[in-house]
């Protein structure tokens, strides 16, 4: 009886594991976090520094050939008027100190991040439109992605550096890079490519 007992409970575990694989999300959340301007102290640690932080959706490459077709664009921008360049929920910058991107200062507060795509040349928008936490197609106050983005809300628009890597991410990444307490770069890879802005911290 108590072999019985532990074969069904077997079946059960492991039947258990395969609906919660099949279950996982296709690109899961990600965040990338910085903070700036604090100080390390023996006692208490890093003090007085403020954030900044990316939160995205992280699709998965999947053997696609994403930036070689000619139409790489709109298959990406996937029906949207820009990329969403991320997943599900629209691309978020949180940051609690002003940066400046280009000659354009940037409050601290929450923003949407899209990037408009063409073969030649990327360009980071920085957009007030608020994301939706979930798909609502009434709801026309704030986006899902990039679907019904328009450009009444953009903050700014910059030119982003390119560069093809030595190797292939597969999950798409925000990061920050080369910071310090006088700024940095916003740099999105995926697959072979990186792209990236620089900014500077404000006062």
């Amino acid at each position: 009886m108590r072999n019985l007992l532990f074969a069904f409970l077997c079946v059960v575990a492991l039947g258990t594991g395969v609906a919660a694989q099949s279950r996982r999300i296709a690109s899961p959340p990600g965040t990338s976090a910085t903070q700036v301007g604090g100080r390390y102290d023996e006692r208490e640690g890093y003090v007085g520094g403020r954030w900044m932080e990316i939160r995205y959706g992280r699709p998965i490459k999947r053997g696609r050939d994403l930036f070689g077709p000619s139409d790489y664009p709109d298959a990406l921008s996937d029906g949207a008027p820009v990329w969403r360049a991320g997943a599900n929920v629209t691309t978020r910058l949180l940051t609690e100190v002003p940066i400046v991107i280009g000659n354009k200062t940037i409050a601290p507060g929450e923003y949407s991040l899209f990037i408009d795509l063409s073969v030649k040349q990327w360009t980071l928008i920085v957009s007030t439109w608020p994301a939706q936490t979930r798909y609502d197609t009434n709801d026309k106050t704030a986006l899902w992605g990039a679907y019904d983005y328009t450009a009444d809300k953009d903050v700014l628009r910059v030119p982003m550096s390119r560069e093809k890597l030595p190797h292939s991410f597969d999950q798409l990444s925000w990061e920050f890079l080369d910071m310090s307490d006088a700024g940095g770069k916003l740099a999105l890879l995926w697959d072979n490519q990186m792209a990236t802005v620089a900014f500077k911290v404000g006062k």
